[in-house]
C-alpha cells in the first residue's frame, strides 16, 4: 500500500466485543421477541452498500429488521447529500419520528452518511431533533458498534463527524439486501473536486481496496449466485492508483471476467476524463461485463464543463463514444446532466442538446443544478432564474423522449437475454433488464424472478420495451 493508505485485515476485535454487548443490552429494551432495526437508505449504490455494512453488524448484534419504523428499536437513516432534495426528504422524515420517541422513548434513533459531514447539517440536527440520539459521518463506519454501545448505556447524544484518519477498512460483516443482484465496492473517496460536487468533501479521497480482496468478493458472491454484480466507486475508472502495485481498472474487470458462472459484471460510476481504451476492449473482450456504459458528461458545453472542472472537452468526450461504439457491439450509453449550472446561457445549453442528438444515449438522468453549501459552485453568480432552467429541462427531457423511443423501437422484433428481477404488484407482469441497463415488461411467473430468460421484444414505450418469453 502507499504510505498514506492502511487497510486493517479485519474488523477490529473491539468493535466484535462491543457487538456482543449491543446484544446483552437490547435482551432488556427489545420491545418484541427479539430486537428490530429498521434501516432506511438515501442516494447512491454507495450508501445502499454501506447500509449493508450496518445491517451486517446490527446482525451480530443480534437484531432482525423492520420495513416501518414503528415497530423498530433501533431506527437509522443512511442520508445522501448529493442534492437539496435528498436533504429536505431526511428532514421531514426525520421530524416525522418525533411522536414515537415520545411514546416509547427506549428506542434509539440515529443518522449517518454524506450529509452528517456537514457541520451546518449536523448542528441543524442537533438544534432542531433533540430526540436524535445517535449521529455520524462517512469515515465512523468501522466503530459504529463502539458508538451505538456508548449511546445507549450513557444515555447521552453522540454527535461524531470529521475524523477521516485516511484508512481503508477490511473484514466488515455484510447483510445484502438482494439475493441476485448485490453492490461490490471497489474503492472510496474521489479527488476530482468538479466544482458542484460535495462528495470529496464528505467521502475523503480515493482509497482503493487490494485486488485480491475485491476478486475473492467477487468470487463468493457469484458462487453465492449473483447474477447482477455492480462494481462500486466514485470514479471506478481511478481505481488502483493508491496501492503500491498499481493495477487498472481495466485488469481488475478482466481478471473478475475470466470466473466461469452466469452473471453480468457492471460498474459505476466512471469519469470521462479517466475512460480509457484499454477499459473498452475489456468490455467488449468480455464474457460477462454488461455492454452498457454510463458515462457521464454533465454539459455539451466547454465553457461549462471548465467551470464544472471536469478536465474534459466535448471533443475528447465525443471521441470516447465514437471509440465505444466501434468497439462494442450493441452497446448502450447512458449518461448524467445538469441543466442550469452557475452562468450556463441558453446557448450552452443548446450545446448539451447537440451532443445528446449526436450520441443517441438510451437513457439520461438529469438534474436542475442544486447548490451544495462548502463547494466552490455554491459562490458562483446564477443569474438564471429557476423557471427558465424549468423551461430548458423540459425541452431536454423532450428532446431525449424523442430518442429514447427511436432507440427502443429498433429493438421491436429482436431477442434479447434478460434478468427477471421482480414482479409488479398492481399488474403482476415481470420486471426484467437487459445486459444494457433496458427495462423489459413481460407476462411470466414469479419463480423466474432471479433467472435469465430470452425474450422476443413485441412492443416500445419510450424507455421501457414489452416482450413474450421465449
Amino acid at each position: 500500500m502507499s504510505d498514506n493508505i492502511i487497510v486493517a485485515d479485519k474488523l477490529s476485535e473491539k468493535q466484535q466485543e462491543y457487538m456482543a454487548l449491543i446484544a446483552e443490552i437490547m435482551e432488556i429494551r427489545k420491545r418484541g421477541e427479539k430486537p428490530l432495526a429498521f434501516i432506511r437508505t438515501y442516494g447512491c449504490q454507495q450508501n445502499v452498500a454501506d447500509s449493508e455494512k450496518i445491517k451486517g453488524m446490527l446482525a451480530r448484534s443480534g437484531f432482525g429488521f423492520v420495513d416501518e419504523p414503528d415497530d423498530a428499536d433501533f431506527i437509522l437513516f443512511n442520508t445522501c447529500a448529493v442534492r437539496e432534495h435528498a436533504e429536505d426528504r431526511v428532514f421531514g422524515n426525520v421530524g416525522a419520528l418525533k411522536n414515537l420517541k415520545r411514546r416509547h422513548p427506549q428506542i434509539l434513533i440515529a443518522l449517518c452518511g454524506c450529509m452528517m459531514e456537514q457541520e451546518h447539517i449536523a448542528n441543524r440536527i442537533y438544534q432542531s431533533f433533540p430526540f436524535v440520539g445517535l449521529v455520524f459521518g462517512t469515515h465512523s463506519l468501522h466503530h459504529f458498534p463502539e458508538l451505538m454501545y456508548h449511546s445507549l448505556v450513557d444515555g447521552k447524544r453522540i454527535f461524531e463527524r470529521g475524523n477521516d484518519d485516511n484508512k481503508l477498512y477490511e473484514g466488515f460483516p455484510v447483510r445484502r439486501d438482494g439475493s441476485f443482484k448485490g453492490w461490490l465496492p471497489i474503492m472510496y473517496g474521489c479527488n476530482n473536486f468538479c466544482t458542484y460536487c460535495i462528495v470529496p468533501y464528505v467521502r475523503g479521497r480515493e482509497r482503493s481496496r487490494e485486488k485480491d480482496i475485491i476478486l475473492s468478493e467477487a468470487r463468493d458472491m457469484i458462487s453465492s449466485g449473483y447474477k447482477d454484480i455492480t462494481l462500486l466507486g466514485q470514479n471506478v475508472n481511478s481505481y488502483g492508483k493508491t496501492l503500491q502495485t498499481p493495477v487498472t481498472f481495466a485488469q481488475l474487470i478482466s481478471e473478475i471476467d475470466q470466473n466461469d458462472g452466469e452473471y453480468w459484471l457492471r460498474f459505476m460510476t466512471s469519469h470521462p476524463k479517466d475512460c480509457s481504451k484499454e477499459l473498452i476492449d475489456a468490455i467488449a473482450n468480455s464474457r460477462h461485463i454488461s455492454k452498457h456504459l454510463h458515462l457521464p458528461f454533465q454539459s455539451g458545453s466547454d465553457r461549462i464543463l471548465k467551470a464544472m472542472n471536469r478536465r474534459y472537452d466535448r471533443k475528447k468526450y465525443l471521441e470516447t463514444i465514437a471509440y465505444a461504439k466501434e468497439k462494442i457491439d450493441g452497446v448502450s450509453l447512458t449518461s448524467d446532466i445538469i441543466v442550469g449550472f452557475p452562468g450556463e446561457t441558453y446557448e450552452d445549453f443548446k450545446e448539451t442538446l447537440s451532443l445528446i442528438r449526436e450520441v443517441e444515449f438510451t437513457s439520461l438522468f438529469t438534474f436542475i443544478y442544486s447548490p451544495r453549501v462548502g463547494t466552490p459552485a455554491a459562490k458562483m453568480d446564477d443569474p438564471v432564474s429557476a423557471e427558465e432552467k424549468s423551461k430548458w429541462f423540459r425541452e431536454l427531457l423532450d428532446v431525449q423522449e424523442e430518442i429514447a423511443a427511436k432507440r427502443c423501437s429498433s429493438m421491436v422484433g429482436q431477442t434479447e437475454r434478460v434478468l427477471i428481477e421482480s414482479e409488479k404488484e398492481k399488474t403482476g407482469e415481470l420486471n426484467a433488464r437487459t445486459s444494457g441497463n433496458i427495462i423489459v415488461e413481460l407476462d411470466g411467473d414469479p419463480s423466474l424472478i432471479g433467472t435469465f430468460q430470452n425474450v422476443k421484444i413485441t412492443k416500445a414505450r419510450n424507455w421501457i420495451l414489452k416482450g413474450e418469453l421465449i
